[in-house]
This record gives C-alpha cells, structure tokens and sequence, in this order.
C-alpha cells in the first residue's frame, strides 16, 4: 500500500504548486519610522500601543534626531497581516506626542542597518578560522584577549544573522545587538 502523500500548507522552493489558501492574508515584515516629541513617557506609550493589543514587536531603535526641536526618532520592525499593519500606524498617528509615522516598507526603497557585538571564545585552529571570517565580513576586532576576541559587525540583519551562524561553531559566548536604524532612499 502506497504512504500518503505529505502536503504541506505554504510553498517550497522544490514545489510549482502554491498550497497557500488564497483567501488568507500572509504576514508580512514591515519598517515604520516615527518621529515623536522627546519628553518623558513618549517611548513608553507607543509600546503600550504594541503591548496592549498583543502586536509583537521584532527590533526597536530610539534616538533623538533633533536637539533644538527635541524631537527623537522610534524605528521599529514589527510584522503582522496588511489590515494588521495599517491598524498600527493608524493608532501610532492618533498618540499626541507623534508627528509622523512612515512605512519605509512601503514608501519605497530604504537602507537598513544594524550593528553587533560578538564575543568568540576560542584557540588554535578555531581562533585562526574567527578572525579569518571576520575579515570576510569586514568586522573589527574591538577587544582581544589570550582567550577571546570581541568582534564590532555593522549590516544588514541577514548579515549579522549570517556572522552569528558560522561563529556559533567557533565558540560564540555571548551576542548584543543593537536592532535596525532605516532611512528611505532618494529625495
């Protein structure tokens, strides 16, 4: 008797048939920027907005962008279904202290970058093979010791995804990471 065939929901890069249900609606990733007045309680509010409504939150980067308008600018990388993401950016609008909200996913084409610590145990061979790769992926060695280096990696996330993979074998010990900084492109 012949084993039922396996299929699963979703597409494969071995597969020419799209088993998605047309009807459902696919998550996607999206980048929003906003820039908010820079006072007390601002960052807390916008993550209640998350929190509260049960949106899960990827990477999250706050800086102040303006010193005289004392404005800051949150970018945060958050995923959900399109009616998903128009809710919270219109939710995000409707807080006082928030000035713009930009979709940088859908405005176009942006930059994103983001950088990292990693820190390499390691001897011999393994500590030859680190700072090999580490040349490859244009990171710095920030501090080194007889046991261990600290390696600086600033890129794209799938680059610093990358990085982390092939140091883990090496005696990765310990990861920061900063989350995303995104511009859009052009004028």
């Amino acid at each position: 008797m012949a084993a039922a065939l396996n299929i699963q929901k979703g597409t494969s890069k071995l597969s020419a048939y799209d088993l998605r249900d047309p009807n459902a609606d696919t998550v996607e990733r999206h980048t929003l920027a906003v820039i908010v007045d820079n006072e007390p309680g601002v960052l807390a509010r916008v993550i209640g907005l998350f929190s509260g409504r049960g949106y899960n939150i990827d990477s999250l980067t706050v800086a102040e962008v303006d010193h005289t308008g004392h404005t800051s600018r949150i970018t945060i990388v958050t995923t959900g279904t399109p009616a998903v993401i128009e809710q919270i950016k219109a939710q995000l609008g409707r807080i006082v202290p928030v000035h713009e909200v930009h979709d940088l996913t859908v405005e176009g084409p942006s930059v994103e970058r983001e950088l990292a610590l990693f820190k390499v145990h390691g001897a011999g061979e393994k500590r030859v093979e680190a700072l090999r790769l580490a040349d490859i992926f244009r990171a710095n060695v920030v501090d080194s010791t007889l046991e261990s280096f600290v390696f600086e990696i600033t890129g794209t996330p799938q680059k610093v995804d990358a990085f982390a993979e092939l140091m883990r074998p090496l005696g990765l010990k310990e990861m920061a990471r900063t989350g995303i900084a995104a511009l859009s492109r052009g004028a």
